[in-house]
């Protein structure tokens, strides 16, 4: 008795019947409306907010008599190299000062901010303590007063210790950070598991090397965060310069291009200094939102993963 020859299907005659299994199936869909709705505004948003940059980059390119006399969104003679060199040459280099003061006032007072913030919003999300939600009150109350508010007060506080017009005069309000001290508060609670401070102080470590070595890890998006709000509240910061400093090489880059724009009237030649220094005074921000961005990104998926 012979076995009947049964053979398997070859890909060719698979294909008609995997493509009738899709069509069988659940029918594939198109593109949503609301999404192309959706990506429409969004790019309609980022051309909003780059526009000026790229005017800003065009612009730093041009020439005085081309700035004003040729089409505003396109290059006309770039000579970028040669306004660059103007704008760190002009008035002894005055613009390297500016940078570097603006460097020290947003860097170690973004950075002192940061550490504080993680310090003190660590302890209310963990420490039981009496008084601990008043004490919260008071910091998001904090959080509600425009700095501007306070700036003639601490004028006057800083004047009468003799510290009005140095560095620590912008420096040590910099420090202070109630928006990163609620930020930090809110993500302790939700990120620092009691078990694993439990289980470091099972293995021997103290309350400053759970801090250092734990806490900070663990809490690395959320200081990410306080650090670039700070950062660019500090370095964009105007008004409390204002205030506090008379010697111009102790200004901050924002104060510094303001006093350039205001003598532009009589010297023409500050307006194309003027928009070099903007341009260039935004290529820290870009770089540290480009560099720090990774650290939101593991934060958003930390936890997604179960080992």
């Amino acid at each position: 008795m012979s076995t009947p020859d049964v053979r398997k299907p070859t890909a060719a005659a698979r294909a008609p019947r995997a493509a009738t299994g899709r069509r069988a199936g659940k029918p594939r869909r198109g593109v949503r409306p609301s999404r192309i709705l959706l990506v429409a505004l969004l790019t309609v948003a980022a051309l909003y907010f780059l526009l000026p940059v790229y005017w800003l980059l065009v612009a730093s390119t041009k020439s005085g008599a081309d700035l004003f006399g040729s089409f505003g969104l396109w290059f006309s003679d770039p000579q970028w190299p040669h306004n660059l060199s103007q704008v760190f040459s002009y008035d002894d280099g005055v613009f390297w000062s500016w940078t570097w003061n603006s460097f020290l006032y947003a860097g170690v007072g973004g950075a002192l901010a940061t550490l504080l913030a993680c310090a003190a919003g660590y302890a209310l999300a963990v420490y039981r303590f009496r008084g601990r939600e008043t004490v919260f009150r008071v910091v998001l109350a904090g959080v509600l007063l425009p700095s501007t508010a306070l700036a003639l007060p601490l004028y006057l506080l800083f004047s009468k210790v003799g510290l009005a017009n140095t560095y620590w005069a912008v420096l040590i309000p910099s420090v202070v950070s109630p928006f990163g001290v609620y930020l930090c508060r809110i993500y302790a609670e939700a990120a620092v598991p009691v078990e694993m401070l439990e289980a470091a102080r099972v293995d021997g470590a103290g309350d400053w090397r759970i801090f250092g070595t734990l806490v900070l890890r663990t809490m690395t998006p959320a200081l990410v965060t306080v650090f670039l709000f700070q950062f660019i509240g500090i370095w964009n910061n105007y008004f409390l310069p204002l205030v506090m400093l008379s010697d111009d090489r102790k200004y901050p880059i924002t104060l510094g291009l303001t006093t350039w724009q205001s003598a532009a009237d009589r010297n023409p030649e500050l307006y194309q200094l003027t928009i070099g220094g903007a341009f260039l005074s935004i290529l820290p921000l870009a770089a540290a939102m480009l560099v720090l961005q990774r650290y939101w990104r593991s934060g958003l998926t930390q936890g997604s993963v179960k080992g």
